[in-house]
């Protein structure tokens, strides 16, 4: 990508991390943990980032151990029942798919989003979860696979961004063309 994909630009000109935290901030999230390494902190104070005032940023200080490690770190602060997880390479978290999944949240731990039969993000877990992740030894656990172990629900949302996944720039290219 050629930079850290939190500072990649949406077409307002704030980075992907600041377009984020502020859409979970205007849905009512009042802790929004945001894991990054060393460098990935440096860049956030370096570029000056405007993030919601309930933003907290919490150092992964093994990121060689993988993704299940960074979920780990984020989680130990914590104390909703319920939480979003979500990937920076979407930057999107509409309020009504975020509501819709909210109200879904019912006999289930592992609230999906779908669309045509295809999972998306952010994804909405109960404490159960939270629970489960800080209890397990190992740091390089697949998530996906770890959560066959919890009940999940999918919910069908009309919001095709769920889908956005940009993990190379041509795919960004194409993202910023829309």
């Amino acid at each position: 990508m050629g930079q850290p994909k939190f500072l990649l630009k949406m077409p307002d000109g704030k980075s992907f991390l600041e377009s984020l935290s502020r859409q979970y901030a205007e849905f009512g999230c009042s802790n929004i943990i945001v894991v990054l390494n060393k460098e990935g902190i440096q860049n956030v104070q370096n570029h000056q980032l405007k993030l919601p005032s309930q933003t907290q940023i919490i150092l992964n200080h093994h990121p060689e151990f993988g993704r299940f490690h960074s979920i780990k770190c984020g989680l130990k602060t914590v104390s909703k029942h319920w939480f979003f997880i979500h990937n920076i390479d979407n930057p999107f978290a509409k309020r009504d798919m975020l509501e819709q999944l909210f109200q879904e949240k019912s006999d289930a731990d592992v609230v999906k989003p779908v669309i045509n039969g295809k999972g998306g993000h952010p994804v909405l877990f109960s404490r159960k979860v939270r629970d489960s992740i800080l209890n397990e030894r190992k740091n390089d656990y697949n998530l996906k696979v770890f959560l066959t172990a919890f009940k999940s629900k999918e919910v069908t949302v009309r919001d095709e961004t769920i889908l956005i996944n940009l993990n190379t720039y041509e795919e960004y290219l194409e993202f910023y063309r829309r």
